[in-house]
């Protein structure tokens, strides 16, 4: 009896579980994105209009002024525009810093030809014998390559449970071992204090794992 009563206890904490956390990240992501109604005068929000508001009204309203905004910063005007807010921007000491920093992460992350966080990689860390999952960041490492004298690869380790802090390393590109599995897979996987193993589409492969050749 205890047994099985275990085992319905585990399978309701399986199910509870990812649901109830899918539901609280959707939950401040609305809230966050409903902040986004102060654009609208006080007269003309939901709440003065129909005397309640609308939970995740936010969210359309997000989208439409990403698209908005996308639309007019992709002509000619809106070009000019953001090129007069950044030189703006660049004489203001701190905030140069952090606009250009967030800028290049942004460009670089969701481009679709860039190569960061396009793969994972395996890299013995903290020492050797030792291996840890990490993501290729960069390859464009022209001083720390020349100061080197070495073809590196910039790559970030992250930390458990929590992907979003860790360590960047520079590391040779032959030290490294590219894996088959996805991002989302990895991220996955460090999440889950690597319970949640992605399964492995390539079983045939045995044997001695070797280092990625070709572009890394």
């Amino acid at each position: 009896m205890l047994k099985v009563f275990r085992r319905y206890l585990i399978t309701g904490v399986i199910i509870w579980v990812p649901l109830v956390v899918t539901l609280l990240v959707a939950r401040f992501l609305i809230r966050l994105m409903d902040r986004s109604l102060v654009l609208i005068p006080p007269a003309y929000r939901p709440e003065e209009l129909l005397g309640f508001g609308i939970p995740g009204l936010g969210v359309l309203l997000t989208i439409a002024v990403l698209l908005l905004t996308g639309m007019l910063g992709a002509n000619f005007a809106g070009r000019r525009f953001v090129s007069f807010w950044e030189s703006l921007l660049s004489r203001i000491p701190l905030f140069s810093s952090v606009y250009s920093g967030a800028k290049q992460v942004a460009e670089t992350v969701l481009s679709d030809g860039g190569t960061s966080f396009k793969k994972v990689l395996l890299v013995q860390y903290p020492r050797k014998g030792v291996w840890s999952l990490c993501f290729q960041t960069s390859t464009d490492l022209a001083e720390i390559q020349g100061r080197t004298d070495e073809e590196v690869i910039c790559v970030f380790v992250p930390t458990t449970p929590n992907p979003t802090s860790g360590f960047i390393l520079f590391v040779p590109r032959g030290e490294l071992v590219e894996l088959d599995m996805s991002v989302d897979e990895g991220l996955k996987m460090i999440i889950s204090l690597g319970v949640v193993v992605p399964r492995w589409r390539n079983p045939e492969a045995t044997g001695r794992l070797a280092p990625p050749q070709g572009g890394t």
